[in-house]
């Protein structure tokens, strides 16, 4: 509490607003004006912070280094038809054929893998069905990032290693 005079007052003893400082302003025994703010709530920024983002991209670096597959994913919202918003970004990946993308959506609690024409020789639908449970077993402890992680090791592991040309 700061012991001094409010900023201003009316005729009914009540504090106004004042014009620079609005409400819950009040003058110190020094002479300094001491202003009370309304704490706001910070938007939402980004869902990952600094190290969860190095952790992702790394998974990403080294599983697409290893197996030569181009590995992506996409965090957002997929729309009501979710399959078809994932094949959509999927075909927007450069070289699509030899790209996997995950897709996350969060919001509607829907994850798609979609695999290009000859990344899905290399990565079967079984491979791919135990990388989403995986994922969706570390979303339900709330481990978004563990979740993607484990899920690029495990198609990394399953592809194997980059053939060589």
């Amino acid at each position: 509490m700061v012991a001094g005079e409010l900023a201003h007052r009316n005729t009914a003893d009540t504090v106004l607003e004042d014009p620079e400082h609005g409400y819950g302003a009040a003058r110190t025994a020094s002479g300094r004006i001491s202003v009370a703010r309304q704490k706001e709530v910070a938007p939402p920024g980004l869902p990952f912070n600094t190290v969860q983002l190095t952790r992702l991209d790394e998974a990403l670096t080294l599983a697409s280094r290893a197996t030569g597959i181009a590995f992506s994913v996409y965090l957002g919202d997929l729309g009501n038809d979710s399959r078809d918003r994932a094949e959509e970004l999927h075909a927007t990946i450069p070289d699509s054929a030899d790209a996997v993308l995950i897709a996350v959506s969060p919001g509607k609690r829907r994850v798609e893998i979609v695999t290009g024409t000859e990344s899905s020789r290399r990565l079967t639908d079984r491979g791919c069905n135990l990388a989403v449970m995986s994922m969706v077993a570390s979303f339900k402890e709330g481990d978004l990032i563990g979740g993607l992680v484990s899920a690029l090791r495990m198609l990394a592991d399953q592809a194997g290693h980059a053939p060589r040309r």
